[in-house]
């Protein structure tokens, strides 16, 4: 008995496919933030918290997350991800970035050499999002150009005054939620 009560809970689904996001708890929404399929510390140190924001069970995290704290998220960036959120991988970054995003040459430079990886092919960054007081996350901004057939996504970033470079991968077979992909 006790057997099967130990493999119904390792097959019981995540509670973010089990419960609707006005249902998750605070900690619940943290954990999805913080370590889940689509979200990832940085290496190396310093670590960076980085996640896939355009990714439906983030979106739905940050939103659940906004409206208990009473704080909108960056509004061109919301009108953004609805518009154009279907084509692209946007990013997540916490990083406390105010000099170096204000400094025009390191933010070119994090521009030119942050990329993402799909297989043998690199893609530069299409745009971003700085941190705003409402929303302190950078947010890069990606083409969609992934395929079910792939393995996985990897992110090398140059991060101005934090290491500064970092890299992140996120396996394509962890990224499912209630049975498709997403990113």
């Amino acid at each position: 008995m006790h057997l099967l009560c130990a493999l119904m809970a390792l097959l019981a689904a995540p509670f973010w496919e089990a419960k609707a996001p006005r249902e998750w708890s605070d900690a619940q929404i943290q954990e999805l933030l913080h370590d889940s399929p689509w979200a990832r510390m940085s290496d190396p140190q310093p670590l960076v918290q980085v996640y896939l924001a355009s990714a439906r069970p983030m979106r739905e995290a940050e939103e659940e997350w906004a409206r208990r704290r009473g704080k909108k998220l960056n509004e061109d960036y919301l009108d953004y991800l609805a518009n154009e959120g279907a084509n692209k991988i946007i990013l997540a970054i916490g990083l406390p970035i105010k000099q170096g995003l204000a400094d025009e040459a390191e933010s070119r430079r994090m521009e030119q050499e942050s990329v993402m990886r799909v297989g043998r092919k690199t893609y530069k960054i299409e745009g971003q999002f700085p941190p705003v007081p409402s929303d302190p996350f950078l947010r890069l901004v990606f083409p969609r150009a992934v395929t079910e057939g792939d393995k996985g996504i990897v992110f090398e970033l140059y991060l101005p005054e934090n290491g500064p470079y970092h890299q992140i991968e996120f396996p394509l077979r962890d990224l499912r939620y209630k049975g498709k992909l997403e990113l």
